[in-house]
């Protein structure tokens, strides 16, 4: 699939809106918790993506996977640890200090890309990071309890997902760089299927009840296959700290769910730092625009 770049800006913000359903589907579990909860979610990840791959590229698919790739394997590892450390952190600690620690995002893949490539990043790049930073930080700094018990381990835990995903991102650019034919979609399934392995044993006895599982498949369908395919596919045209910024609307779609979903009213810091997100990232993506015109 080849995009340009207003489309791929499009599908990161849908695929933004599918992995926001995250913290409210998983508060509505009611007996799987923790490594359970991640082994279903990877698993139905791997069984939707089955389908998804050969239906959208054909059955060949399979046949093509770069096995001898260091490239492929390493966006697989990242994938898995995404995979596990987010949901094992939701079971830690609260959507809220989860979600902040995963604002860091943007601002380490940055300087991981730069660090790796030496390439400067735009100035309204770093300035969207900035402001779109202190609207998150905005967001959560009344809502983190840090009298919390599992207040630093979650945290511990979730910081996992920035670093991994800043790994994963600027991996995707390099082999585009590099004028590699990969498809690194396929990586995807490399990740759920590594997380699915990993937690198996930490997941056991099983908890989880039917209505639980058609949860936990909706997630592994809606939440992490489809979404995590295309942010793959838009990380082809867009640079890293772009796809890494696009990310956050995560946040603020989290917001809006947990409101109209579970009844949390957002309080007037939430709305003020969501519209600094949102200001940030429309002001990065009309600097683009008028850089391309000029």
């Amino acid at each position: 699939m080849k995009l340009q770049h207003g489309q791929a800006v499009a599908l990161m913000v849908a695929a933004a809106a599918m992995w926001s359903i995250a913290g409210v589907v998983t508060r509505q579990l009611d007996h799987a918790r923790s490594f359970e909860v991640t082994f279903w979610r990877s698993l139905f990840t791997v069984l939707s993506l089955l389908v998804i791959l050969p239906a959208s590229q054909g059955l060949g698919v399979f046949r093509r996977l770069p096995w001898r790739s260091l490239y492929f394997w390493g966006s697989g590892v990242c994938w898995c640890i995404m995979f596990t450390a987010f949901m094992v952190a939701l079971t830690l600690t609260s959507v809220a200090n989860v979600l902040i620690t995963m604002a860091l995002g943007p601002l380490v893949t940055a300087l991981l890309t730069w660090l790796i490539t030496g390439q400067a990043l735009p100035w309204r790049t770093w300035l969207a990071i900035g402001l779109a930073g202190l609207g998150i930080g905005w967001m959560f700094a009344s809502q983190m309890d840090l009298a919390d018990t599992g207040f630093a381990l979650g945290v511990g835990v979730a910081v996992c997902v920035p670093m991994a995903g800043a790994v994963q991102w600027n991996l995707v650019q390099r082999s585009q760089v590099r004028g590699l034919n990969l498809d690194l979609v396929s990586s995807v399934l490399l990740g759920a299927l590594l997380s699915t392995l990993a937690t198996f044993p930490w997941a056991l006895p099983f908890q989880a009840s039917v209505r639980d599982l058609q949860w936990l498949a909706l997630l592994g369908l809606v939440q992490l296959a489809i979404p995590c395919a295309l942010s793959v596919v838009c990380a082809r045209v867009l640079l890293a700290a772009e796809v890494s910024l696009l990310a956050l609307l995560e946040v603020v779609f989290g917001i809006a769910l947990a409101w109209l979903g579970a009844g949390e009213a957002p309080t007037v810091p939430v709305l003020t730092g969501g519209t600094m997100v949102l200001v940030a990232l429309l002001m990065n993506e009309l600097f683009a625009r008028k850089q391309q015109h000029d």
